[in-house]
């Protein structure tokens, strides 16, 4: 079965954005084996989740990254977002403007769960906060890729409204400052991996 893996900017003190959605803390001069390990959660996956919330401007930003790149690497790195299918979840559209993108309007649980038993790479999901929470408060990611930036915002949106068990797979910390906390999803009755 397929793995959902969670990719997601969060600062020292837990927020993934500021109280109004601002992202203006985030750091935005990777260093190349930070870039390494992003390409890698993409290579190995073949799906983009996104809440509807998120979806217009991530569409929007890939989709003018692949006709205005600041660089050939930046070049290729929007074709693999824009090409790769994407789903977005959404109670109220049925439609969403972009490349590869189709609405999902099920349950998240069945959805969530097909997706995963059809054949393919790993899906991997972006956001936004709401989205995520409901994707963590169901049990659905497997694998969390936290990118712990080196700035404090003192308040903001969180993902985690409960208590959940996870085990630490992985912490590296880059040149630029950021640490990427890897952590599989526990089971909280026995104690094992999902």
């Amino acid at each position: 079965m397929r793995k959902l893996k969670l990719q997601m900017q969060v600062t020292i003190d837990g927020f993934v954005a500021g109280p109004e959605g601002q992202l203006d803390w985030m750091t935005w001069n990777m260093d190349e084996k930070l870039l390494a390990l992003i390409n890698h959660l993409t290579d190995t996956s073949d799906t983009i989740l996104l809440g509807r919330k998120m979806t217009d401007g991530f569409i929007q930003h890939w989709e003018h990254a692949v006709s205005q790149p600041e660089s050939h690497q930046d070049s290729l790195f929007a074709r693999k977002m824009v090409d790769m299918p994407k789903v977005v979840f959404s109670k109220t559209l049925d439609h969403v403007d972009g490349q590869n993108a189709r609405v999902e309007n099920g349950d998240l649980n069945e959805a969530l769960t097909q997706l995963k038993r059809a054949p393919g790479k790993d899906i991997v999901v972006y956001g936004g906060a709401t989205f995520v929470s409901s994707l963590l408060e169901n049990g659905l990611i497997d694998e969390l890729n936290l990118f712990v930036n080196p700035v404090a915002i003192g308040n903001g949106m969180r993902i985690f409204r409960n208590r959940q068990p996870f085990t630490l797979k992985a912490s590296v910390a880059y040149p630029c400052g950021i640490v990427v906390n890897t952590y599989n999803r526990r089971n909280s009755a026995s104690g094992d991996l999902r």
